[in-house]
C-alpha cells in the first residue's frame, strides 16, 4: 500500500495557503508534518482527509485492500476537536463510532473494552465524556482510532493536553499501527517518539522540504 500526493495546493477563500506539495509514504511508514503557525499544516491534513477540497493536485491510495475513490474512505482523522458527545459515556461514544465507521478491508478494530484499556481509561468508561479531564478526553479520542480498522491515520497535534506517560502510550499505539502495515501522517510541534519516519517541512509559499529522520 502507498499513499501518494502529487502537486497539492489549497486555498481558503481567495487566499492560497500552500502550493505544489508532493510526497509518498508506504505501508509501515510515518510522515511528520512540521512548520510555523500558519504554514498550512492543518489545511494539508484536512485536504488529505477529504474535509477540504484541493485547489489542485491529487491524493491516491494505491494497492489498498479494497478500491477507494477517496483516501478519506480508508482514513481516520483526529483533529483538534475530539468529535465526541459530552453527554454520552466513553463506551457509548466508542460504540457509536465503531458502528458508524465499520472496518476497512484487510483488518479489524478492537472491541470497545480492549480499546478503552489500551488508552488507560478502563476504570472510567462508564462516565460521561464531559466529566473527563482534557487529557482523558484526548485519550478517549485516541481509542476511536482503535475500534474500527482504517489503514491511514491523519493526526493533527495528537498529543495536545497529554502528559509524558500518555505521549509514550500514544507513540506505542502509532508504532503498533505501522507494524500492521498502516500509515500515519501527523502535524505536530512535539516529538512523537517514532523512529525512521519522514519529515515534511511546510514553508508556506516557499514550498516544502522532505527529509528522512
Amino acid at each position: 500500500m502507498r499513499l501518494v500526493a502529487e502537486g497539492l495546493s489549497a486555498k481558503r477563500g481567495e487566499d492560497l495557503i500552500f502550493l505544489d506539495i508532493s510526497f509518498e509514504i508506504a505501508g509501515g511508514e510515518a510522515l511528520v508534518v512540521k512548520g510555523a503557525n500558519g504554514s498550512g499544516k492543518s489545511t494539508l491534513l484536512r485536504v488529505l482527509a477529504g474535509l477540504l477540497p484541493a485547489h489542485s493536485g491529487t491524493v491516491k491510495l494505491l494497492a489498498a485492500a479494497q478500491p477507494v475513490e477517496r483516501v478519506s474512505e480508508a482514513a481516520h482523522y483526529l483533529g483538534h476537536r475530539n468529535a465526541m458527545k459530552r453527554e454520552l459515556t466513553v463506551e457509548e461514544n466508542l460504540f457509536f463510532w465503531q458502528s458508524f465507521l465499520g472496518d476497512f478491508a484487510g483488518g479489524a478494530g478492537l472491541p470497545v473494552v480492549e480499546a478503552v484499556e489500551a488508552v488507560g481509561l478502563g476504570g472510567i468508561a462508564h462516565l460521561p465524556f464531559g466529566y473527563l479531564s482534557a487529557g482523558q478526553q484526548r485519550r478517549m479520542a485516541m481509542a476511536k482510532l482503535l475500534v474500527s480498522w482504517r489503514p491511514v491515520w491523519i493526526l493533527d497535534e495528537p498529543t495536545a493536553a497529554l502528559d509524558a506517560a500518555a505521549e509514550a502510550m500514544f507513540a506505542g499505539l502509532v508504532t503498533a499501527h505501522l507494524a500492521r502495515g498502516g500509515v500515519a501522517i501527523a502535524a505536530t510541534h512535539q516529538p512523537l517518539g517514532l523512529e525512521g519516519g519522514k519529515e515534511l517541512r511546510m514553508r508556506g509559499f516557499a514550498g516544502v522540504m522532505e527529509d528522512v529522520w
